[in-house]
């Protein structure tokens, strides 16, 4: 056997490894910030503990076992104080070196002197971020290697995403105070239509748990007005400040993002809470694409799949799965709409039920995955990810098209996750940061049965003023523009859709 023989290595002999020689047990925390950033990336690493000045012989026998191993090998050297291991690792292989010192505020950071000045013909990378060392590696093996080279781009482009995020986050703390003062006024939320149904006494009102719809016969259009009730379980729950503009808003940027997919029955917006839409016949199907296992209501996928359930809208799910993972690809899961609330329903009852033709259903099902996985791409280049969401499609009664209708991709039909902290809160079995009403759902399932309890109890103004300024920050993060927070009175909403009713 050779000098690699016992090292454990990949079973694939092309794959890369990453040997990561350290001077002491004390450099171990350290060194598994590099491993975890490199396992990040799909790179294998090994630690290992070899001093170039108390054991030198065994590190020149660890280096020539890895020398030996047939996988490409970059050496990363962590060592402090004086730091020989690197330049001695580095003129005894042929391999690429990363010395990755931690920094010590010892002599007054000197020790880098070190790492920083080695002697002629001695050339060790010097990186001192852990991770930064790992990606260095990863650009390295990326050369030849498009697999690496691939999960390069994408943490560079989730480092870039991150920004966004921290950007959108920071402009909508400094509305915290402005927002809770909000959360107290009782005339800085639109709740009801009713000087819209004055204005306008020839129109039909329809009211949902958050928009209301007014057409009058003859008219082209609808108007659809997004109020600021909060809705959960199938009821509201409360009214956040500015959350109507949010969703309108947010509907208006996918709606144009998305058209080269499918036809939606946007027309304009008059005013920030209002939509004017194109008269559409809606399916009796909610279209609901899952890309995580999670979910708090009755008919989520993690709340099903948590009471044994492995048959979930017709797929088979297999045991084992974990709360807030990744599925190994997106899932359609439709549900009825019913006034007395929505039940799940599979592709195949979809079609013996006579609920929608084939061909209707077929149409519908190709555009929801397809807008689904656009919405995510979009996201992750926002810092966020789209982990599910529900689509309403519809008939146009002028065309005659399959229309996309309702809203798309808002906090309300959407569950969104911050994108950068997602892999270590898994890791750590924590939940996912989200970025929707989630949490206003869980402190409502912790207090009370929102499903059966005659009257709930009133949502805590923190909670609300933080629910409205994550719908700020959502708006800004998807559409890279600020939210327009000027009152707006409910005259001014009556006045602005008159002349389509």
């Amino acid at each position: 056997a050779g000098p690699s023989s016992s090292l454990n290595l990949p079973a694939d002999p092309s794959a890369p490894l990453v040997p990561i020689l350290m001077g002491s047990p004390a450099d171990l925390p350290f060194c598994r910030k590099i491993a975890d950033a490199l396992k990040a990336l799909g790179i294998e690493s090994h630690l290992r503990i070899a001093s170039a000045h108390k054991i030198p012989e065994r590190l020149l026998d660890v280096i020539k076992a890895y020398d030996a191993a047939p996988n490409p090998v970059v050496y990363i050297g962590v060592a402090g104080r004086s730091n020989a291991l690197s330049g001695m690792l580095d003129s005894a292989t042929t391999n690429p070196v990363i010395s990755c010192p931690p920094y010590s505020d010892a002599f007054g950071g000197t020790d880098l002197f070190s790492s920083i000045r080695m002697p002629s013909g001695v050339a060790p990378a010097l990186v001192l971020d852990p991770a930064s060392a790992a990606l260095f590696a990863a650009k390295m093996f990326g050369v030849t290697r498009p697999a690496i080279r691939a999960a390069v781009a994408r943490l560079q482009a989730e480092n870039r995403a991150a920004l966004y995020i921290a950007d959108a986050q920071s402009n909508s703390e400094l509305l915290k105070d402005f927002l809770a003062q909000k959360a107290g006024e009782r005339d800085a939320v639109l709740i009801s239509t009713e000087l819209v149904e004055q204005a306008c006494p020839a129109a039909k009102k329809t009211s949902g748990k958050v928009r209301d719809r007014f057409e009058t016969e003859g008219r082209k259009h609808l108007v659809l007005v997004t109020t600021d009730r909060q809705s959960a379980f199938d009821r509201v729950l409360a009214a956040i400040p500015f959350k109507g503009r949010v969703l309108n808003k947010v509907s208006q940027y996918w709606f144009e993002t998305t058209k080269h997919i499918i036809p939606n029955h946007f027309v304009s917006s008059p005013h920030p809470n209002v939509t004017i839409a194109k008269k559409c016949q809606p399916f009796p199907i909610e279209f609901v694409v899952r890309g995580y296992v999670t979910g708090s209501t009755e008919t989520s996928l993690w709340k099903n799949y948590e009471k044994g359930m492995r048959t979930y809208c017709g797929h088979r799910l297999p045991d084992g799965l974990v709360k807030s993972q990744k599925l190994e690809s997106n899932l359609l899961t439709p549900t009825t709409k019913d006034d007395a609330g929505d039940a799940l329903i599979s592709a195949a009852e979809i079609l013996s039920q006579g609920l929608m033709s084939r061909s209707d259903f077929t149409a519908c099902e190709t555009a929801a995955m397809r807008l689904f996985a656009h919405g995510q791409d979009i996201a992750s280049s926002r810092g966020l990810i789209l982990v599910d969401t529900k689509y309403e499609f519809g008939r146009d009664l002028e065309t005659g098209e399959i229309t996309l209708i309702d809203e798309i991709h808002t906090p309300d039909s959407s569950r969104y996750w911050l994108q950068a902290s997602y892999r270590q809160r898994m890791a750590e079995g924590k939940e996912p940061e989200n970025v929707d009403k989630e949490f206003l759902r869980l402190w409502f399932r912790d207090n009370c049965d929102p499903y059966r309890d005659a009257v709930l109890p009133e949502a805590p103004k923190e909670l609300v003023a933080e629910l409205a300024r994550k719908y700020v920050m959502l708006h800004q993060a998807i559409t890279w523009q600020e939210l327009d927070l000027s009152p707006a009175s409910p005259y001014e909403l009556a006045n602005a859709v008159r002349p389509y009713l």
